[in-house]
């Protein structure tokens, strides 16, 4: 009988299985690393961001500062804890109330809601920083709160002179109309009730009266 020439059923399976034995046995690349070794550079630093602290730089009321935060820790706590900016006030800690409202860059922000990394290399102004380069230390503002009768408690006052201060310089020193600073204050919370007060302040600030 003539011999059968070709691949056999048996033979094809051997093949198979050697293939792959031998495919085991080659060396493979490692997967990356995962966790914190993989985590995102620091913003304008170049740093990674571990578990642990890592150095933070920005400029706080003009001056340069170096600390040193963990990735969760918020702009309000490194603010009071580390670099005794304590004028920014803890209340609520959940951005409701507006009393640790500060100026990133110039924009009224949560300092609650808003990570102590994510302001690296920017400029940052607290209501310290507000009466810097005027007469007596406070601003123009600070004094028709004064003035007005713009604060009680005080545990509001911080908050609202962040936001009515953007608010002058938005308008560029022109007295704003009410409907203007409702609005620019209509995240920050005052229990006692001086909102006419502000308000007037405000406008007295701006030269505008009461």
């Amino acid at each position: 009988m003539a011999k059968r020439s070709g691949i056999t059923r048996r033979g094809l399976f051997r093949g198979i299985g050697t293939a792959t034995l031998v495919a085991g046995c080659t060396t493979q690349k490692a997967p990356p690393p995962e966790g914190p070794a993989s985590s995102t550079p620091a913003t304008g630093l170049g740093l990674t961001i571990g578990p642990g602290p890592a150095p933070l730089q920005f400029e706080l009321n003009g001056e340069a500062v170096t600390t040193e935060a963990p990735p969760s820790a918020t702009l309000l706590d490194t603010l009071r804890l580390s670099l005794d900016a304590t004028g920014t006030k803890k209340v609520c800690d959940r951005g409701s109330c507006g009393a640790c409202m500060v100026l990133v860059d110039g924009a009224p922000q949560n300092s609650c809601m808003t990570l102590a990394h994510d302001v690296a290399g920017r400029k940052v102004t607290t209501v310290e920083g507000l009466g810097k380069g005027h007469a007596g230390g406070l601003s123009p503002l600070q004094k028709a709160f004064v003035e007005r009768d713009a604060l009680q408690c005080g545990f509001c006052t911080p908050g609202m002179l962040i936001s009515c201060s953007a608010l002058l310089s938005r308008t560029g020193g022109s007295a704003p109309k009410t409907a203007n600073i409702q609005d620019a204050i209509s995240g920050n919370l005052c229990r006692c009730g001086t909102y006419p007060h502000i308000i007037a302040a405000v406008k007295s600030a701006a030269g505008g009266g009461a």
